[in-house]
């Protein structure tokens, strides 16, 4: 129908061109627009697959792997301990808690629900400490990747909070690759990753994060995670 409104055939016939077909015109034209806004507005209160699409998805490629560094790689995506903080000292959990607060407000136009967001923001805390990364980094790539959406799909299939492509849940685990829009599990797989190409990249955050999302020696990308970090800084 949209293409009717759009590309009406005059079968040689002249357009009218009077006032009112042209009143006509723009409110339809109007009409169109708010359906549209409408639509969105369902599918981004719906909390599932919606396409305020992410600037840079993450596009990892698929590279061959030394045994032994799959076998750690796996290893540590196997690891099921659980996400629950521990704290040498009560000035560290005190810390802990501040940071959880601060980062919590901060969150919340993106996870309204408090539950979901403490869970959220424990699990990214723990997953980055465990996989030796700044927590206010893998905030701002998640941040960029796809902008704190869990059920996150780029063009190219990548999926979740860290837009993780399928291919490494057959390289590292199983190759269920739906387990990627499990929380613990996608954060787990991101972290274990960028902690991957940092190392491979020596310690290079910028050509480390273009290995990340497939634009590797390019600025774009890292620049904007970098920009984004700052946001989560505590």
């Amino acid at each position: 129908m949209a293409g009717q409104f759009l590309s009406r055939r005059t079968d040689g016939c002249e357009l009218r061109r009077d006032a009112d077909m042209l009143q006509m015109g723009r409110v339809m034209n109007l009409t169109r627009r708010g359906v549209l806004r409408d639509v969105l507005g369902l599918m981004v209160g719906s909390g599932a697959f919606f396409f305020q699409a992410p600037s840079w998805a993450g596009v990892q490629l698929e590279e061959p792997l030394a045994d032994s560094v799959r076998t750690a790689l796996s290893s540590a995506i196997a690891n099921q301990a659980p996400p629950v903080p521990e704290f040498p000292d009560t000035e560290s959990r005190l810390h802990y808690l501040r940071w959880l607060g601060a980062m919590s407000e901060r969150l919340a136009r993106k996870l309204p629900d408090l539950t979901t967001r403490k869970e959220f923001l424990q699990t990214v805390w723990y997953e980055s400490k465990r996989a030796g990364l700044d927590v206010s980094l893998v905030l701002g790539l998640i941040q960029v990747e796809s902008n704190f959406r869990k059920f996150a799909v780029s063009s190219a299939g990548a999926r979740g909070y860290m837009q993780v492509m399928p291919f490494w849940t057959r390289v590292l685990a199983d190759g269920d690759a739906g387990k990627l829009f499990h929380m613990q599990t996608n954060l787990r797989f991101g972290c274990v990753i960028l902690r991957h190409y940092l190392n491979r990249e020596r310690g290079d955050w910028f050509m480390a994060l273009g290995r990340y999302n497939g634009s590797r020696g390019r600025a774009p990308y890292p620049q904007a995670v970098l920009r984004a970090q700052k946001v989560w800084l505590a």
